[in-house]
C-alpha cells in the first residue's frame, strides 16, 4: 500500500497560489477543497514552459536522424534553420517545433520527398497552455499550439510537428492543400480554440452552432453550467464547485 496522499492540492515548497518556476502540483490545480483524484503528488511542467524549452542534442537516435537529414536535404539548410525552432525527443517520439511561416514548405517536403514520404496527416489538434504550470501569461507568449501527427505508410514512421501562436494573432496556414484529411480537423481546432487556418476552403464551426460565442476549449472560457438535482441532493455548476485555475 502506498503512503499517505497529500490531498491539500498545495505544495509547501511551491506555494498555495500560482505555480512557481514552471511547475504545478496535482492533477487539476485545485485549491481549498483538495485534489481527490489520487494524483496530488503529481508535479507537472508546461510543455513550452521553463523546463521543456530545451532542444534535444544530436544524434537523436534510430531513424530520427535519417528523417532529419533527409528533411534538411529536401528544404535546404538555411530554410531548415529558419523553420525548425527546436527538436524534442521524448519517450521514443520526435517533435519538430516549426515557425508558422515555413509550415507549408516543410509539410510539402515531408509528403513528397522520396526519403521521407509522410503521406498521411492523421491528426491536427489544438492545445491551450494558458496557466497550465508554466510562466505567467503575457500578451506576447504563444499559448495556443497546433499539433500535427504525420505518418509515413512507406517507412512505417510517425513524427509530430508543433506550431505555437499567440491568442492575439492566432493564425496558421492551412495544410489542406497538402493533406486534404486536415479539413475537418482544422475546422474543429478553429471551433474549439479559435485558431484561424488561413487558406482553408470553408473554415466554419463543426461542433458548436454557427452563432456560438467563443471557443469552448480555451482555458479562459467560462465553465458555466446549471445546478442539477439528484436523489435529494443538488450538484452545483462546475464553475462553483472548486477553485479551478
Amino acid at each position: 500500500m502506498s503512503g499517505p496522499v497529500d490531498r491539500s492540492g498545495q505544495d509547501p515548497a511551491i506555494g498555495a497560489d500560482a505555480p512557481s518556476g514552471g511547475f504545478r502540483k496535482g492533477a487539476f490545480g485545485v485549491t481549498g477543497s483538495g485534489d481527490t483524484s489520487g494524483f496530488g503528488g503529481l508535479v507537472r511542467v508546461e510543455p513550452g514552459g521553463a523546463v521543456a524549452l530545451h532542444s534535444t542534442d544530436r544524434p537523436y537516435g534510430g531513424w530520427f536522424d535519417e528523417v532529419t537529414d533527409a528533411l534538411i536535404e529536401a528544404v535546404g539548410e538555411a530554410t531548415y534553420a529558419a523553420a525548425v525552432q527546436r527538436v524534442l525527443v521524448d519517450r521514443g517520439e520526435i517533435t519538430y517545433f516549426v515557425a508558422r511561416e515555413h509550415l507549408l514548405t516543410l509539410v510539402q517536403a515531408l509528403r513528397d520527398d522520396e526519403a521521407l514520404r509522410f503521406e498521411l496527416c492523421s491528426s491536427v489538434s489544438g492545445v491551450d497552455y494558458l496557466d497550465s504550470g508554466g510562466p505567467a501569461v503575457d500578451p506576447g507568449r504563444p499559448r495556443l499550439h497546433v499539433v500535427y501527427h504525420l505518418t509515413s505508410m512507406t517507412y512505417r514512421r510517425r513524427i509530430r510537428l508543433e506550431v505555437a501562436v499567440t491568442a492575439e494573432d492566432a493564425h496558421v496556414p492551412s495544410v489542406t492543400g497538402v493533406y486534404p484529411t486536415a479539413d475537418w480537423h482544422e475546422r474543429e481546432a478553429w471551433d474549439m480554440f479559435g485558431i484561424v487556418f488561413d487558406g482553408h476552403p470553408a473554415l466554419t464551426r463543426i461542433l458548436m452552432p454557427d452563432d456560438w460565442d467563443g471557443h469552448p476549449q480555451r482555458k479562459d472560457y467560462p465553465l458555466g453550467g446549471i445546478p442539477v438535482e439528484y436523489h435529494d441532493a443538488t450538484i452545483p455548476p462546475p464553475d462553483t464547485r472548486r477553485a479551478y485555475r
